[in-house]
């Protein structure tokens, strides 16, 4: 305001604000002066807030002052949540990861050829112990991840219950410590993997990338649905 109203002024203008409360709220609705201890130019810092009342507002004014502005004001309605949903995904439709850490054996991207031999030819090596990526059988996590979603949808399972009770499924499967933490974070509202159109991951990409590594062809991932 200072800089397109008063570009010449050395001080900033006169700042008088009115907050208005809702009906019964603990704050009375009231005037306040703003004053600064200080401006650079267009640029006032150090505010101090004191009640002005309405007398001394008509006074400074020099005129009348409106006291009903805002009166009838309807706020806007709330923007809706978004609707979490799990969902079966193709791994090969996941974008290229590029894994910012475990670059030693997790190097950035997977060449879409790699991607298609590996659909063709699965890898189901044993456990390596250079990073937890890479430290169990995603098929077998992901064999459990389909049975859990198919499950869950005939129970109506509540999203944030997922990551629950997926690992009571885990448990009652008698898998292992690495494959119950693997499908927990696939049924978590929190770490499960989000593919993004813009970005390519909100989350998951070090997972990602160690499925098509392993040539897992299906897997679950978390979409934010917003109903129109």
């Amino acid at each position: 305001m200072w800089e397109k109203h008063c570009p010449d002024q050395d001080l900033p203008p006169v700042w008088v604000e009115r907050q208005m409360e809702p009906q019964g709220a603990l704050e009375e609705t009231r005037f306040r002066r703003v004053v600064f201890a200080g401006a650079d130019r267009y640029q006032p810092h150090g505010p101090r807030w004191s009640v002005i009342t309405h007398e001394q507002l008509q006074d400074l004014v020099g005129a009348t002052v409106a006291t009903d502005r805002g009166t009838g004001y309807v706020p806007r309605s709330a923007e809706p949540e978004p609707q979490l949903v799990f969902a079966e995904y193709a791994v090969i439709r996941l974008a290229r990861p590029e894994p910012f850490r475990e670059p030693a054996c997790m190097p950035a991207g997977v060449p879409w050829w790699r991607r298609w031999t590996r659909q063709v030819l699965p890898h189901r090596g044993d456990a390596r112990t250079c990073c937890w990526y890479h430290g169990g059988d995603w098929h077998a996590v992901n064999a459990m991840a389909l049975e859990v979603l198919e499950r869950a949808r005939a129970q109506s399972v509540d999203p944030d219950d997922m990551e629950e009770f997926a690992t009571a499924h885990a448990a009652a499967a008698a898998a292992t410590q690495w494959q119950t933490e693997a499908l927990a974070t696939l049924f978590s509202v929190s770490n499960a993997i989000q593919p993004a159109s813009e970005t390519g991951y909100i989350n998951g990409q070090h997972r990602a990338q160690a499925m098509l590594e392993a040539g897992v062809r299906r897997t679950v991932v978390l979409h934010h649905v917003y109903e129109t």
